[in-house]
């Protein structure tokens, strides 16, 4: 295994560093806990906390900032954070207007942020929870009851986050969270597994001709294998999946997201891009915003994700609004 690290007791307390001296402007860290807030502190509006295991960078660190989050919890590789951090996040991102958690679901992750949740309302906190589960791939899984949370949440939290900038209550946050949720979908494959430091191999082995097709973030293998082929059937295979959902009709408008997981070029994600805009025009679907990069990785796993999200007017608008994060800057 070569990995650019020192220890792998310290990657993450290291990596946390390591953005609070790129990023002093967006974000800093709670002292002795993994955690991001926002460097400018607390202030009266909604405040949004996400997270879990770490490895899925920028996520969920780099999205702390104005218009997206206000805290970020980071556990171990691949390890939800415990409830105490999840708690100490809440308390420091409060401004008086109550506080969103944002869960991936993952049994882990959502049981600690449940925890959290229940430990700030006694101490007199607003508190409600989302929970994110877009993966079609699966129904449940190895970590789940229900379908995983992926790449959709993202939209999530910029979404929400940016409806919580414009002053919007705790409620209507809520609200727009959980109907970005409901029209949000996704479905990711691997050319290669990933590689957990402390465990020195890849996750899963694959054949040089082999690809696996439903994978998660966590280094999970999918719901099959095959052979690898032009991508532009690969991707028809995920946004095949996505649209037999049912959810999108001929004149809907949609966000795309092609997010890459960790290390795959951003050569290739434009050329599947290209294929699946090409598709959604044809099915009527109009692409209103096209979202291509590294947004919700497993580490250094080869492979992409696609995400599609159904707009409407209020959703258009908060995903066009302006945010400032070390990962997404939006005028």
């Amino acid at each position: 295994m070569k990995k650019l690290i020192n220890n792998t007791d310290n990657i993450v307390s290291e990596m946390l560093d390591g953005m609070t001296a790129a990023y002093p402007q967006y974000v800093k860290r709670l002292e002795g806990l993994e955690v991001l807030v926002r460097s400018s502190g607390p202030s009266p509006k909604v405040a949004l906390v996400s997270g879990g295991g770490s490895g899925h960078e920028p996520s969920h660190g780099g999205f702390v900032g104005k218009g997206m989050l206000d805290g970020a919890v980071a556990g171990a590789v691949f390890t939800s954070p415990t409830p105490d951090q999840v708690f100490e996040a809440v308390r420091a991102v409060n401004g008086g207007k109550g506080v969103l958690l944002v869960i991936k679901n993952y049994t882990g992750d959502v049981m600690n942020f449940e925890m959290a949740a229940d430990m700030a309302r006694d101490e007199g906190i607003d508190v409600e929870q989302v929970i994110v589960a877009d993966d079609v791939a699966v129904e449940n899984s190895t970590w789940t009851t229900g379908r995983r949370g992926i790449a959709g949440t993202v939209f999530v939290h910029k979404i929400a986050g940016a409806a919580a900038e414009a002053g919007e209550s705790l409620a209507d946050v809520k609200r727009i969270a959980e109907k970005v949720i409901a029209n949000v979908r996704s479905m990711g494959m691997a050319v290669n597994a990933c590689t957990v430091p402390a465990v020195g191999k890849p996750s899963f082995e694959l054949a040089e001709d082999e690809i696996e097709i439903g994978i998660g973030i966590h280094g999970e293998p999918g719901t099959h294998r095959e052979h690898i082929s032009p991508v532009d059937n690969i991707s028809d295979t995920l946004l095949g999946k996505i649209l037999a959902e049912g959810i999108y009709d001929s004149g809907d408008e949609v966000a795309v997201l092609i997010n890459g997981m960790g290390g795959t070029p951003l050569m290739e994600l434009f050329v599947a891009n290209k294929h699946i805009n090409a598709v959604l025009d044809g099915q009527g679907l109009k692409v209103a915003r096209t979202i291509v990069g590294n947004y919700m990785t497993s580490l250094d796993m080869e492979g992409f994700s696609v995400t599609l999200l159904k707009l409407d007017d209020e959703l258009k608008k908060y995903l066009n609004a302006p945010a400032e994060t070390p990962a997404f800057v939006q005028a």
